[in-house]
């Protein structure tokens, strides 16, 4: 059933955890560029991400659930969700999008996502939008495609465009699934545990021919520095995937799946600051009125929940019920 936001969220809280998820997130971009520039394929270096961020979230894991490991046997159903569709499904689907797309319009796609996530809140909570949080998605939307600079090379093939749609069912799941807190579950335990359900799934992927697997030891360039193989790795590991899927399930449980999922696309803004700064990449002057129009759709969301048009409710069916019916 559908719920008010519990009195324990502090969106003041969680809009600092989200903002610094979306940065994490975000530095995936100059950290992958190193690495695809000295050899490396895609598939490889989302592989090792997500792989090593698991092993590097084992530890502090371990300490959050003594005394609580019958947490993670309730909630391995929605473990194995969230690591295959919001993790592995996410980084498949959009390495496919982008055989066919452009990069831009591969990201627009996905970042739809958020507009799933107003969607099933209003099919499965009857939480109807309403008209700020309407102006909100068309806000950030356009400025998504202002961000992205989509208008100037719009490239279209039916098989990217639904790739590119299924990753953004897999990114309205990551802030679904992140928002749902009913069952004690910590954030650190369930970035972990999708992220080992995530490798498991991207190495079938690489095994089967789905994606390629090239690495290389080779040097890497990344902000004028000549670093080894390794340096860019563990960068992608511990920042763009430990901390950014951490902080991000925390945030998602502060301020409740769609707040979060607008919120997310202040990484867009973050990629373009990032390449300002380490590949000396300038932001375009529309780039930045898009950065405008997406806070302000940010905004109005916001708005629209201070006001109690739209409660921000997330209430999942119990672990118990976890199946088909709690899909996003």
């Amino acid at each position: 059933m559908a719920a008010l936001d519990p009195p324990t969220r502090r969106p003041g809280r969680g809009a600092v955890l989200g903002l610094a998820s979306a940065a994490s997130f975000a530095t995936s971009g100059p950290f992958a560029k190193a690495l695809l520039s000295s050899g490396w394929s895609p598939g490889a270096a989302v592989t090792a991400r997500i792989a090593l961020a698991g092993a590097l979230l084992a530890v502090p894991t371990a300490v959050t659930m003594r005394g609580r490991w019958h947490l993670l046997r309730a909630q391995a159903g929605m473990i194995v969700l969230y690591g295959v569709l919001a993790v592995a499904g996410v980084q498949l689907f959009f390495f496919n999008a982008v055989q066919t797309l452009s990069v831009g319009v591969a990201l627009l796609l996905e970042y739809l996502g958020l507009i799933l996530v107003v969607l099933w809140l209003w099919v499965r909570h009857r939480a109807r939008p309403r008209r700020w949080t309407v102006a909100g998605i068309v806000l950030a939307v356009a400025g998504l495609v202002l961000v992205l600079d989509v208008t100037g090379e719009m490239e279209v093939d039916p098989a990217g465009v639904a790739w590119g749609l299924a990753a953004a069912v897999g990114l309205a799941a990551y802030f679904v699934i992140s928002a749902r807190d009913s069952d004690g579950l910590p954030p650190l335990a369930m970035a972990a545990g999708g992220m080992v359900v995530a490798t498991v799934a991207l190495g079938t992927a690489g095994l089967a021919g789905a994606m390629p697997m090239e690495r290389s030891t080779a040097e890497t360039e990344l902000a004028g520095a000549t670093l080894p193989w390794w340096g860019p790795v563990l960068g992608l590991a511990l920042v763009a995937g430990a901390m950014s899927y951490a902080l991000g399930i925390a945030a998602a449980r502060e301020l409740g799946s769609k707040l979060a999922a607008f919120l997310g696309l202040t990484e867009v803004l973050f990629a373009v600051l990032f390449a300002w700064l380490l590949l000396d990449e300038l932001p375009l002057p529309v780039q930045l009125v898009g950065g405008v129009l997406i806070v302000a759709g940010v905004a109005a969301v916001r708005y629209d929940e201070l006001r109690g048009e739209v409660p921000a409710t997330d209430a999942l069916p119990p672990a118990e019920a976890v199946g088909a019916e709690a899909l996003p």
